[in-house]
């Protein structure tokens, strides 16, 4: 027997195809081949069509079923990552209103921090754990606000991994750690933080039925299984937002384990039981894959919205075949890039700085002894320096650290970024 799990990304979906008996894996894929856009149609604007997330789910379910040379009938679990504080509305129908506004748009950074202020820091603090900030409900309210005819047609709103399972099951379901995500968990009731809906002004029907990330979420429909390859025997047992997902992945279960990532963005994650905190301005915190009433571990998630993104740019505009390739010319570029810096920012309002839009900057740039590979040194060293500064943050809000985690994969391949953040922190990185 197989399990698949999809992590449904901004930059394409990923499908993993497991052994249960042994956890060995037998294949692994990616739809599509070339990473999918995100569309900007205003500037901080980011949105994706949720219905091309599904078609690439898809497309890729029936090649790696096919790859792998197995009865599809003998995939009887799936399991759903995904990128997180995304929003999608659907009608009565389940079909989408409007293309999904993905984590890193940043409309509704003016909406949550007037809601920050008038609700008040304590409350937030106590609450939430965090401010409303550039999240799902702030940016549901965008659309209450801005595109009204749009929102009176709302049934429901979600996550993109809940809509992913919608489409597999026909059960539109949520969870705990996803409304945290979205920050319309409220820790101290332990319920849906309807005090912020009603700020908001948001009807409160428009919330999914709440189901645990760790249970039967339903069975693949009969048009699914059409679509996608897999039969009606495979069913929905588990979700979470990419990140607490990773933390999973890489054992990160217990107060100090901390995971790090370098995809898309790059973010700490740290797990912690404490219940109090200083920066929920410019820290995330949300119910880890974990939390349960009785043991309410929260993760402690520092976003760098740019990260990978401005080496994948470099790449792009440099016409590099592979990151490989730029990390092997970057190793030959000395110690601190020849004074070349580069702030890496530029992919919408950075929460670590209070929300901010930085932008991208190239600092000290001589024309007469500067390349491009001095660029792909500083954009390491620059990205990697962030995570130190992220990480600095959170020591200073009480968070201990004993053990810091990192898949062996984007930036992480590197030497020159992994040794920079293990240097400057005086971690080891495992």
């Amino acid at each position: 027997m197989y399990s698949i799990g999809y992590d449904i990304g901004s930059s394409s979906i990923k499908i993993a195809l497991i052994e249960k008996s042994s956890g060995k894996k037998v294949a692994l894929h990616q739809e599509p081949s070339e990473e999918m856009e995100i569309q900007a149609p205003q500037k901080n604007w980011a949105e994706q069509d949720p219905d091309l997330w599904w078609t690439h789910i898809c497309n890729g379910t029936k090649k790696i079923i096919a790859h792998s040379k197995i009865d599809a009938s003998q995939v009887t679990t799936v399991g759903l990552a995904y990128q997180m504080h995304g929003l999608v509305i659907v009608n009565k129908e389940g079909s989408p209103l409007r293309d999904a506004i993905i984590w890193c748009d940043s409309r509704a950074v003016a909406i949550g921090q007037s809601a920050y202020e008038n609700l008040g820091h304590n409350w937030c603090a106590q609450n939430l754990l965090n401010s409303p900030g550039n999240f799902t409900a702030s940016k549901l309210k965008w659309v209450k606000e801005n595109e009204p005819d749009i929102y009176q047609k709302i049934w429901k709103y979600m996550l993109p991994g809940d809509y992913i399972a919608y489409k597999l099951t026909g059960n539109l379901l949520t969870t705990k750690n996803g409304l945290s995500e979205a920050t319309l968990w409220n820790y101290k009731t332990n319920n849906v933080a309807t005090e912020l809906l009603d700020y908001y002004g948001i009807c409160h029907t428009l919330t999914p039925q709440i189901t645990d990330n760790f249970t039967h979420q339903g069975n693949v429909t009969k048009e699914a299984a059409i679509a996608t390859g897999l039969t009606t025997n495979a069913a929905v047992r588990y979700r979470s937002g990419d990140q607490p997902n990773n933390a999973l992945a890489l054992n990160i279960l217990k107060p100090g384990e901390v995971a790090a990532t370098a995809g898309t963005s790059g973010v700490v994650y740290a797990v912690t039981d404490a219940n109090e905190f200083t920066e929920i301005e410019k820290v995330n915190h949300f119910a880890h894959v974990n939390y349960t009433d009785n043991d309410a571990l929260i993760g402690r998630l520092l976003n760098l919205n740019s990260c990978g993104i401005q080496y994948r740019w470099l790449k792009e505009n440099f016409n590099e075949q592979s990151y490989e390739q730029m990390n092997e010319k970057a190793s030959t570029i000395p110690l601190g890039s020849e004074s070349l810096i580069l702030l890496p920012f530029g992919n919408g309002a950075e929460r670590i700085f209070n929300n901010k839009i930085i932008d991208s900057h190239i600092c000290n740039l001589n024309l007469n002894i500067h390349t491009a590979v001095h660029l792909f040194r500083a954009a390491l060293e620059g990205i990697a320096f962030a995570f130190v500064y992220g990480i600095e943050l959170l020591r200073k809000d009480k968070t201990h650290i004993k053990v810091l985690r990192a898949g062996n994969d984007n930036l992480f391949r590197s030497e020159i970024f992994a040794t920079t953040i293990a240097t400057l922190t005086d971690l080891d990185i495992e």
